[in-house]
């Protein structure tokens, strides 16, 4: 395979988009990067950065080099030799798949196709998305045929905000095509820039394989969140139980409780694969049921809380609470799915006044979901609160001294360590 990729387009500029494009830019590959967000494409242009752990100079570079620009306009795709989509796939209000931002990309893209154009959705979805509804809106667009005129192809995404031990470069990516010669002009861009690729037999086996990803952490992360209550009836710490099962050295993976699950992929792809199953009269019992754990720990949480109030004589109604933590997960500025969202709403609608702080992110911003808490800002932590709810485990909560506080503390991560005379788990 000796195809050479000039310059290649990737679509949406979020927590995939972004590090794939300077990965692919670094490799000397220029990219175009194309966003709806005319704030995002300006901000790139000026070489600044809008996610925390991409910091302003790393974007600079490549944009001073040459190698990345950014611009809303879809007719830019018609330079390129390959396009990369990596746009949201939400769920709707009935739980069930939105690819609406997919295919409007495709829509938009489908016109100013070159022939010849390598097209790749990272976008997690069901199998068959690809070589199904987004190979016929390029199609019907582009009045090309996938796998003759233009190539197609589907990569999953497996980014992972803040992790410092694996990056775009290094985490293997996993392709496959529509044909077996769109798998091979897929596999040769990927490793241009990437340093292993693992090719698989089709587009639905790849998306298969992101589902599974993430169908595994759901499913053993209700595990836990399930030990969890039982242990805590039985006075049974579940934090040792699994430190002390995670010495075997076989047959154990250790998963931590917390909660209930946030971020994009992990709240939502599972059901994915659950829409779909239906189609072919399977139900996913196994998946349904994590997500009916999963989704009801903010309650156990809320339970907590009431319980460590009570233990001072004071009610849930009318309390002050200081949540801890915005985000998904510690020490990332990404709130998508977060549970503490949950947390915060269920709280007020029980006639609490709720606080939040978090290092990372300042200021809740507009989302579809939480349209009323835009715009609430992170407070001081101070030990004026009725009490005080741990939901992230960022690294700065780990190392504060809480020794001398005289509100309540509510952990649901087990991860203070300096704590007060008034702590609790959930």
């Amino acid at each position: 395979m000796n195809k050479k990729f000039s310059k290649i387009s990737i679509v949406g500029l979020g927590y995939v988009g972004l590090p794939l494009s300077l990965q692919f830019a670094r490799s000397e590959i220029p990219v175009i990067g194309l966003d709806l967000d005319p704030k995002k494409v300006e901000l790139i242009n000026d070489g600044k950065s809008y996610l925390k752990h991409f910091p302003a100079e790393v974007i600079a570079e490549q944009v001073n080099a040459g190698r990345f620009e950014a611009t809303t306009d879809p007719s830019r795709v018609a330079e390129v030799d390959a396009v990369l989509i990596c746009v949201p796939t939400p769920l709707d209000d009935h739980r069930e798949p939105d690819l609406s931002f997919v295919l409007e990309t495709a829509r938009s893209l489908a016109p100013h196709l070159a022939e010849g154009v390598l097209v790749a959705l990272e976008s997690t979805t069901y199998p068959g998305t690809t070589e199904n509804e987004l190979r016929e809106v390029l199609e019907e667009g582009s009045g090309m045929k996938a796998g003759i005129d233009f190539h197609l192809a589907y990569s999953p995404e497996r980014e992972d905000p803040g992790r410092e031990d694996a990056s775009v470069k290094t985490i293997p990516k996993v392709v496959g095509g529509y044909t077996s010669r769109c798998a091979e002009i897929a596999e040769a861009l990927y490793g241009e820039a990437l340093d292993k690729i693992h090719r698989v037999s089709s587009c639905r086996a790849a998306e298969a394989t992101k589902l599974s990803e993430n169908i595994f952490r759901s499913v053993n992360i209700a595990l836990v969140n399930e030990l969890k209550v039982v242990y805590e009836a039985m006075d049974i710490d579940v934090h040792e139980v699994i430190d002390a099962a995670a010495t075997k050295p076989f047959g154990f993976m250790a998963f931590r409780p917390g909660p209930g699950l946030g971020g994009h992929c992990i709240p939502i792809d599972p059901f994915y694969l659950t829409w779909k199953a239906r189609e072919f009269g399977k139900h996913t019992r196994f998946i349904e049921l994590a997500g009916e754990i999963n989704t009801a720990m903010p309650d156990y949480v809320i339970s907590k809380v009431v319980d460590a109030l009570n233990d001072k004589g004071e009610a849930l109604m009318g309390a002050k609470v200081l949540i801890l933590g915005l985000a998904y997960k510690a020490n990332v500025d990404d709130c998508r799915e977060s549970p503490s969202f949950a947390l915060i709403e269920k709280l007020m609608s029980k006639g609490t006044s709720v606080e939040y702080h978090d290092p990372f992110v300042p200021v809740i911003p507009k989302t579809r979901e939480h349209i009323d808490l835009a715009g609430k800002k992170s407070v001081p932590i101070e030990d004026s609160y009725d009490l005080i709810l741990l939901s992230t485990d960022h690294q700065m909560y780990r190392d504060y001294d809480f020794s001398a506080f005289r509100c309540p503390i509510v952990d649901t991560r087990n991860c203070i360590r300096v704590k007060p005379e008034k702590y609790y788990q959930a």
